[in-house]
């Protein structure tokens, strides 16, 4: 299967001369999608961000953009240095769906209740035990995230989720949406989120949302979301190089 990252990887080792070992801000399910994803790679000495830039988006487009390219701080790391991330899941809830966004929207026909989901996103948000909300970790890990923010949005016929959190947990977001989802169409109740919550199963909450309505739209650095509004540009002066890129799903 073909992924941002093989690509990516192949198309930097012709450029570069040399197999770079990359690092990328978000690890995401096959289907799921990123316009916001950073990735970085320690560069050989005199490296140049713009003739990187433009290789690759030579070999790459349209399926995968390299929007910016630059120098890092020394010890920069796309993911470790990441102090949290924003996903955007689009639901399309017209009768028929759009061959021009099929791709990127889940085609969930008929409307949703759009102002239960919205109370139940707020119970979600904050510092929770998501254990309910997540593909089963290794263990002994921590299924304890904070979720700076649930946000649920109508744009014409679609609806979309936006959460931003420190950091996610595997199928965390999708598992998210199903719920609201369930919550729009009324099978779940909106005042039971803290009841899921604390029965920690995955069992307790709604379905998986599909992955090809995801994406990865913002990578923060430097303070943690909601304190400031930092992004994926790294800055400075060393052989590292950050590129913030756009594309297919991994």
């Amino acid at each position: 299967m073909r992924t941002i990252e093989g690509v990516f990887e192949e198309a930097l080792a012709l450029i570069l001369g040399f197999e770079p070992r990359i690092s990328v801000a978000g690890r995401t399910d096959a289907g799921v999608h990123a316009s916001g994803q950073v990735a970085s790679f320690t560069a050989s000495e005199g490296c140049d961000p713009g003739r990187v830039q433009r290789g690759l988006n030579t070999m790459l487009a349209p399926e995968v953009v390299i929007r910016s390219a630059r120098l890092a701080a020394a010890g920069f790391d796309a993911r470790h240095s990441a102090t949290g991330r924003e996903y955007v899941y689009r639901i399309d809830t017209a009768s028929l769906p759009d061959a021009f966004t099929a791709r990127f929207v889940w085609h969930r026909p008929g409307p949703l209740k759009v102002g239960p989901m919205r109370t139940a996103a707020r119970s979600l948000a904050g510092d929770h035990d998501f254990a309910s909300f997540c593909h089963a970790p290794r263990l002994p890990a921590s299924t304890r995230r904070v979720l700076r923010r649930l946000v649920v949005s109508t744009a014409g016929q679609e609806v979309r989720v936006r959460a931003t959190a420190d950091g996610f947990l595997h199928q965390m977001v999708r598992s998210l949406v199903g719920t609201l989802v369930a919550v729009g169409e009324g099978r779940i109740q909106a005042d039971s989120m803290p009841e899921i919550l604390a029965a920690r199963t995955r069992a307790a909450a709604g379905p998986v949302a599909p992955p090809q309505g995801l994406a990865l739209v913002r990578v923060f650095y430097g303070r943690r979301p909601g304190a400031a509004r930092t992004t994926a540009q790294a800055s400075s002066t060393t052989a590292e190089t950050s590129l913030t890129t756009a594309g297919m799903p991994r």
